[in-house]
């Protein structure tokens, strides 16, 4: 009898148990990147009575027998199931798709996270501003080069940061010239515009002209001046020292005959400010020519001076800065740690978890590579905690209890009867 007893007590502490992993379920509902827990129990080792016996040619074999002790909380497993995204719009929150964690450190170890709530704070370092995590990754060169071979460290976001004029050195016109243009018409034919930018960030605008002279074959001039008006537009302080002119020959199939056509460099000579002298070769291997409408457009490489004023974060976990001169540049590379076993991690507070023996050793990379899954800029990732299961659940642990507390009041009123069996 007094077995019952102590089976039903050990029946009480379990379910009272799941209770309080219900409870905890329930209060982080809204946790970001929390992830839900569940209780798994086991049976206590149980007393043999009678132990087993084989058969023999004369009777059958028999059965063990054994009386259950109770039981207990074998684990609390932590399910890390993907979270429903929350839309933020703000570029620092951050969300995983997929099984990596945040790489986080409180100055003293490493940690793990999925709450990706992060900001920039007062020392421009991207960090968790409620518990001061800050977040790990790789810092970019001047150049925008990431080497994601190196160690982590904290990753500065400089806003404000100011960035150098960058000169042309490329001018590209891609696009096509109409193959059925009459060469009688008067020139030009067709005219497009660019944009290039000196050693000191100004812009200067200038045009080129395309005249076809023959078949499959257009000549093309450089000028300040847009032919199309009768306003003079030079640009004061710069200029082309002359008409920079040049011959393009395009095969039968409409592509160009780059040894056949004569491409000059355009030079650019600065006649005031102190701005240094830009020749630029044009390239015009993507241009065609076919029998459709002209849609020839030059665009060139360069920009003016500016200041990063804000930064979007990749797929793939590039921070990229989006200065204020429209030049946007890899400055970081956030990173994700993967685990063979992310059960085995154990939870420390702050939406935190670190390694254990049984989770195995994080395998530290750039997001969107060796499953860390890719982020979400602009989102979060909500608790994984289902309430209707969890409502559900606590059913079963309610009436579990209820049971259990039954089997010591039933077995209390038989060793009630078994004291007044003397009276």
């Amino acid at each position: 009898m007094m077995r019952s007893m102590f089976s039903a007590i050990s029946g009480l502490r379990a379910h009272q148990t799941w209770m309080d992993v219900i409870g905890n379920n329930i209060a982080n509902v809204n946790t970001t990147g929390f992830k839900v827990g569940r209780v798994r129990f086991t049976d206590i080792l149980s007393q043999l009575v009678r132990g087993a016996s084989g058969p023999t040619e004369q009777r059958g074999g028999i059965n063990p027998l054994q009386i259950g002790l109770g039981a207990v909380v074998g684990a609390v497993d932590t399910i890390h199931t993907q979270g429903a995204l929350q839309l933020t719009g703000k570029p620092s929150d951050l969300a995983i798709q997929g099984d990596g964690f945040f790489v986080v450190s409180d100055g003293s170890q490493t940690l793990y996270t999925r709450d990706g709530a992060f900001d920039i704070g007062s020392d421009l370092r991207l960090v968790n501003p409620s518990n001061g995590f800050y977040v790990l990754g790789w810092q970019a060169d001047a150049n925008g080069n990431v080497d994601t071979a190196g160690p982590v460290g904290p990753i500065t976001i400089p806003i404000g940061q100011q960035l150098d004029a960058v000169p042309t050195t490329q001018i590209t016109v891609q696009g096509n010239l109409d193959a059925n243009q009459d060469t009688a018409a008067t020139p030009p034919h067709y005219v497009t515009k660019v944009s290039v930018v000196d050693s000191q960030g100004k812009r200067h605008e200038f045009y080129i002209l395309f005249e076809k002279t023959g078949a499959n074959t257009w000549n093309y001039t450089l000028q300040e001046d847009d032919p199309r008006t009768t306003t003079t537009e030079s640009d004061a302080g710069f200029d082309l020292g002359g008409t920079t002119t040049g011959t393009l020959v395009f095969n039968a199939d409409g592509n160009l005959n780059r040894a056949a056509s004569t491409i000059p460099a355009v030079v650019l000579n600065a006649t005031a400010g102190g701005a240094g002298t830009v020749s630029v070769t044009p390239d015009f291997s993507r241009l065609t020519q076919l029998a459709a409408p002209s849609t020839a457009n030059a665009a060139a490489n360069g920009a003016p001076a500016g200041s990063l004023t804000t930064f979007t974060v990749s797929q793939s976990g590039e921070v990229l800065g989006i200065y204020s001169n429209g030049v946007t540049k890899v400055i970081g590379q956030i990173a994700l740690a993967l685990f063979t076993n992310p059960g085995g991690l154990m939870k420390v507070g702050g939406n935190a978890y670190l390694p254990t023996v049984n989770s195995g050793e994080p395998i530290v990379g750039p997001a969107d590579s060796g499953g860390r899954g890719k982020i979400a800029s602009g989102y979060l990732e909500m608790s994984n905690v289902d309430l209707a299961q969890e409502f559900t659940s606590m059913i079963m642990a309610q009436r579990g209890f209820q049971a259990n507390s039954r089997v010591i009041t039933t077995s209390d009123e038989v060793l009630q009867e078994l004291v007044n069996l003397r009276r």
